[in-house]
């Protein structure tokens, strides 16, 4: 069991785990020097997928408004030309 544990680690498992806790001091210590927190980050990305949620609806409602806007046209003339090429 312990091999295709190392081979999907790329390492022993406490080498891996020395390796995770180096680079997660380093890119805590560079986000914290930019003054990142962990509140700031969090709250960013729940703030990104609202912004997606809301905007996606209105972005879906515009799709809608194109739909119907292009129906206009086309329909009837969808229509004409099949009633056109009915009476060949």
């Amino acid at each position: 069991m312990s091999d295709p544990v190392n081979r999907f680690l790329g390492d022993t498992l406490g080498r891996t785990i020395i390796k995770l806790i180096v680079v997660c001091l380093i890119v805590g210590f560079v986000l914290a020097f930019f003054g990142f927190t962990p509140d700031n980050i969090v709250d960013s990305i729940r703030y990104w997928f609202l912004d997606l949620w809301y905007n996606g609806f209105r972005a879906l409602g515009r799709v809608g408004n194109y739909l119907v806007l292009g129906a206009i046209i086309v329909i009837p003339i969808f229509l004409i030309l099949r009633l056109l090429s009915y009476r060949r």
